[in-house]
């Protein structure tokens, strides 16, 4: 029914940028707040920022000031800009939302598949 799809993971040099990107799909009435979290290996996943439907946003302490979370409401994406990475930001990163169903009018959570961004010299 609601499909979220991520691009734009990659290798990237320490001081390097990326930008991720998360394009949702499918029966949508509304989408509530979106985020990015990321799991590292052998570490748990956490929440690295979320913007709301009214475009305000919240940051992991790690990444406040290196990344920014931004939404396209009448395209259904949400982007992370990501600058000044470090090693440390190695992780699957994953988009997540909080859609409401065309129809149904269910509020269901959904996640992306995960995109790699590596960051290594």
């Amino acid at each position: 029914q609601v499909q979220l799809v991520e691009s734009g993971g990659g290798l990237v040099q320490p001081g390097g940028s990326l930008r991720l990107s998360c394009a949702a799909s499918g029966t949508i009435s509304s989408i509530l707040g979106m985020g990015w979290y990321r799991q590292g290996s052998g570490k748990q996943r956490e929440l690295v920022a979320h913007i709301g439907s009214g475009g305000s946003t919240n940051y992991a302490g790690s990444v406040k000031g290196r990344f920014t979370i931004s939404r396209d409401n009448a395209n259904n994406t949400v982007n992370l800009q990501m600058n000044t990475l470090k090693p440390e930001d190695t992780a699957v990163y994953y988009c997540n939302a909080f859609i409401r169903l065309l129809g149904t009018g269910s509020l269901n959570q959904y996640w992306g598949q995960g995109t790699q961004v590596t960051v290594s010299s």
